[in-house]
């Protein structure tokens, strides 16, 4: 086990202030709007697009204007950038 949620048990929802939360009761969407992806990344809007401009993020689908983001693309991502426990 690798520590990363994986899609079918990571979740976002949306908070009362319409930010996009994690809630554990509603599945990860396939593709992941700028907003879900920050959330996840725990960074911004802005700092998402410009890891897209740079070619950083994996699983980019650009649909007219729109960028979405394959969930599990990033994850898997994230699970190969993360830094090895001592046990490994």
């Amino acid at each position: 086990m690798t520590g990363m949620p994986s899609v079918s048990s990571a979740h976002i929802g949306t908070a009362p202030d319409g930010r996009h939360r994690f809630d554990r009761h509603r599945p990860l969407p396939v593709l992941l709007t700028v907003d879900e992806a920050a959330e996840m990344l725990r960074t911004s809007r802005r700092a998402i697009y410009a890891m897209v401009g740079r070619r950083e993020l994996p699983g980019v689908v650009r649909v007219r204007r729109r960028v979405l983001v394959r969930a599990d693309d990033l994850l898997h991502w994230l699970d190969q950038k993360r830094a090895s426990s001592p046990e490994e």
